[in-house]
């Protein structure tokens, strides 16, 4: 469909922070914004303003087992589309995002609460998976050779058939681009499960995915909680299934959909290190924590949550402290998404304190005027111990522990002690300090003078440890190489 008759039936109207009433979400199946079967809703809450956009469809097995019906009805056509047109779809989707880009953006930000630039970027972010999702049929491309006289194996590609995506509340529309352009592409259909904490962003994405020419069925969306995610593990009907989230439910998630049979990957928590040596240079390295630590008002997994700060890097620190203080509330960095996760990240800075550790930067009971929503001041710890929870546990929120140690394999010891194993990074002027560093980091992405180091496309995103469990990265989820096959 050209993009010009593309109307949307759900048109979300703020182009500002100002408190937006939006509709009741939907699920989305075979092509129709469909109720929960039960009838059941939960609200959905503005965390800038604790007041509700909203209601979300609460499913249950009933909606999820309509949904994977339709995505079974829609395999055949689907997967005997050639990859060349099935990738088309993703071209017309990038123009798409592009054209509706603000809308999106603002979206993104009443649901989850991000700034405005913080939500732009994400939804740039997921315009550049699409982007990828469409380069695929050029890279897909299989190997054949001459095994024996007469004798021909060949390597093809072959879709995996249903797939399932459950994505989490911090990258509404960023997440699901991670699964959905590999799955689709290689030819497979998709049932995805948003957070029911920002489940606009799915809604929005599958009907843009139908404005560019998806079939009926081929993408569908159930909303809900915990029913609708064991649904997904136990539908027999289901092959393969992603799951970004908590290390917790990473778990419980990957055990339950492999014991049924499935291909998975579940990315859960981190505890991310940057360390920092004392010939780091000044700006660059007290710009880069700050930025990583506090961007997203520290909900990401990507998120700088100790400094480990080696030997005389006291500089360094004043800088971060400054920098951290002049962060406007509610125009730079965001809010929480809700009151409990605000009690949880104010109890591990009081702990940290009552521990003996100096809150160099205080941001419990912050507000911001005309918002009542959900808030947390950027926060600088200093003198944590080691072992203290708010150096070893993913707070998810604004809040930077640095702790100090003398050597560099000190720090390195403390990195590869933390069950995580996400990102790391190190910030020095030597090339020889940072190979000896990123050689030994316990993490499956290694940044050098970067606090966000994540792989961009061609290179899949995935930790390792207790950040990842399944074989492969999250790009790989949904896709399939068949077996070599004698000809």
């Amino acid at each position: 469909m050209s993009k010009k008759t593309y109307q949307s039936a759900f048109p979300f109207s703020a182009r500002s922070y100002d408190m937006t009433p939006y509709v009741d979400c939907p699920n989305w199946i075979n092509g129709e914004a469909r109720g929960a079967q039960s009838g059941a809703q939960e609200p959905v809450l503005n965390p800038r303003h604790a007041a509700e956009l909203g209601r979300v469809a609460w499913s249950g097995y009933a909606d999820v087992d309509a949904a994977v019906a339709a995505a079974r009805a829609a395999l055949p056509g689907w997967r005997d589309t050639p990859m060349k047109e099935r990738a088309q779809v993703l071209y017309r989707l990038k123009s798409l995002m592009e054209e509706h880009l603000e809308e999106l953006s603002w979206l993104v930000s009443h649901e989850n609460g991000k700034t405005f630039e913080e939500s732009k970027a994400e939804v740039l972010k997921g315009v550049e998976c699409a982007e990828y999702g469409a380069s695929l049929p050029n890279i897909a491309q299989g190997e054949q050779l001459d095994v024996s006289r007469g004798i021909n194996c060949e390597v093809t590609h072959e879709p995996v058939g249903v797939c399932a995506g459950v994505v989490p509340f911090n990258f509404p529309t960023m997440v699901p681009l991670w699964m959905l352009p590999q799955a689709l592409v290689a030819g497979n259909t998709f049932v995805l499960k948003p957070s029911e904490q920002v489940p606009y962003g799915a809604l929005r994405l599958a009907e843009l995915f139908e404005a560019a020419g998806l079939p009926k069925g081929v993408l569908n969306v159930v909303n809900g909680g915990r029913e609708v995610v064991e649904a997904l593990c136990d539908h027999p009907d289901i092959k393969a299934l992603g799951f970004v989230g908590s290390t917790k439910v990473a778990r419980l998630v990957y055990e339950r959909a492999s014991k049924a049979g499935k291909k998975v990957v579940c990315l859960g928590g981190a505890k991310n290190h940057l360390v920092v040596v004392p010939d780091a240079e000044l700006a660059l390295t007290a710009d880069t924590v700050v930025a990583s630590s506090y961007g997203c008002a520290g909900q990401r997994c990507m998120a700088a949550s100790v400094m480990v700060a080696v030997g005389d890097v006291q500089r360094i620190i004043d800088r971060v402290v400054e920098k951290a203080k002049a962060i406007r509330l509610g125009q730079d960095v965001g809010p929480i998404t809700n009151a409990a996760s605000v009690a949880r990240i104010e109890r591990y800075i009081s702990e940290a304190e009552a521990a003996g550790a100096r809150v160099l930067v205080d941001g419990r009971g912050a507000k911001v005027a005309g918002a009542g929503g959900y808030w947390v001041g950027p926060t600088v710890i200093d003198g944590v111990s080691p072992g203290a929870p708010a150096a070893c546990d993913e707070i998810f929120g604004p809040v930077l522990s640095i702790v100090r140690v003398k050597t560099l394999d000190e720090a390195i010891a403390i990195e590869n002690a933390s069950p995580y194993g996400n990102a790391a990074a190190i910030f020095t002027t030597s090339g020889a300090v940072a190979r000896y560093a990123t050689e030994r980091f316990s993490a499956g992405m290694c940044g050098v003078n970067i606090g966000v180091p994540v792989p961009r496309e061609p290179f899949a995103f995935g930790g390792w440890n207790d950040s990842k469990f399944g074989h492969g990265d999250i790009t790989m989820t949904a896709s399939a190489s068949g077996p070599a096959r004698a000809r």
